[in-house]
């Protein structure tokens, strides 16, 4: 059952830890300047190019990362987290090489998209383990911070396998935040929450954004980046399409005709009924027979189709949005 958006969960503040406890007393306050570089960056496997020729920044606040499955998002973020090499080009983080810097590493937290967890974990541990991969302590006081940053206090103590995929994905968030990173990469890490799950992960990330980390999240789901980030990368078959802020870059795609399929028993008639109304741009018949639309308004085109059909004495048998997919927007960006 999904509770009412108008009530959120109440997230601790990411407040620092007491350095009576011995931890680092800059927990908490972030170097203004903590950015990633990308510069001429190419990656391929063989004859396989995955990522080509991608240059951009990242600074303080969160940064999207917006394309289709496929587009090479997983090998970006593995290249800028440092567990793969560039086969061409240069990336700096915080003013450093990425790759083989293990002092670098202290500083980023990357969350994969995938990732083999043991089931007989508990939430906890899963926490504890990343804490001491970090060398951090006290342990407890470190790990007793980043599971409440997540609200799963109570569900710590039980083992993973027991957990909702929303729940993983958020106790995986917690290790990865228990060594209070300067640097966020975080790959789909919605995948499996709900609503409210949604709404408690934009808050921790706006609360991280807002201390001045720098933080980026991939997704292939528009409204998710919509949502959270700013700023967005849009990348697709390995090339960054566009980049900037997501209002102008969302305005410009809703600039573009859309593609619809209409299918009709009078595909001629329905046809140049359709061609004189207004935010439709073109109207063609397929070698199918189908329509093929291109309007600026496909709302108000599938609102005013059953009635233009009726008083056409055609019959509607379907209605299909041709372009749902992430593909088809990026599509629109590189041919504009």
């Amino acid at each position: 059952m999904v509770h009412s958006h108008s009530r959120r969960t109440r997230i601790p503040a990411l407040e620092p830890l007491s350095e009576a406890a011995g931890l680092n007393g800059n927990i908490g306050r972030v170097n203004s300047d903590a950015t990633i570089k990308v510069v001429d960056v190419s990656k391929w496997y063989g004859s396989v190019v995955a990522v080509n020729d991608v240059s951009f920044d990242v600074g303080p606040g969160i940064t999207g990362l917006l394309g289709p499955n496929g587009a090479g998002k997983t090998t970006l973020l593995h290249l800028i987290a440092g567990l793969a090499g560039c086969s061409r080009g240069e990336i700096t983080m915080l003013g450093e090489p990425v790759r083989d810097n293990p002092d670098l590493y202290r500083r980023v937290g990357f969350m994969p998209e995938h990732e083999s967890i043991y089931d007989f974990y508990t939430g906890r541990q899963l926490v504890e383990f990343s804490a001491k991969l970090n060398k951090l302590s006290p342990v407890k006081d470190y790990v007793d911070r980043a599971v409440s940053i997540v609200g799963l206090e109570e569900a710590q103590n039980r083992k993973m396998g027991t957990y909702s995929r929303g729940m993983k994905q958020r106790m995986r968030l917690a290790a990865t935040l228990v060594h209070d990173p300067q640097v966020i990469i975080l790959d789909e890490p919605l995948n499996g929450t709900d609503p409210r799950q949604r709404i408690e992960f934009q808050d921790v990330m706006e609360r991280l954004a807002d201390e001045g980390r720098a933080i980026l999240i991939s997704s292939h789901i528009l409204e998710e980046v919509e949502t959270l980030a700013s700023r967005i990368l849009l990348m697709i078959s390995g090339k960054l399409a566009a980049a900037g802020d997501f209002r102008a870059i969302r305005a410009k795609l809703d600039e573009q005709a859309y593609k619809v399929r209409v299918v009709v028993d009078s595909p001629r008639r329905m046809a140049s009924a359709i061609v004189g109304m207004e935010d439709v741009d073109t109207v063609s018949v397929s070698e199918d027979g189908s329509l093929i639309v291109y309007s600026r308004n496909v709302a108000a085109l599938q609102v005013s189709l059953a009635g233009l059909a009726r008083d056409n004495s055609v019959r509607l048998m379907r209605v299909e949005p041709l372009d749902d997919s992430l593909e088809s927007l990026f599509e629109y960006v590189v041919e504009a």
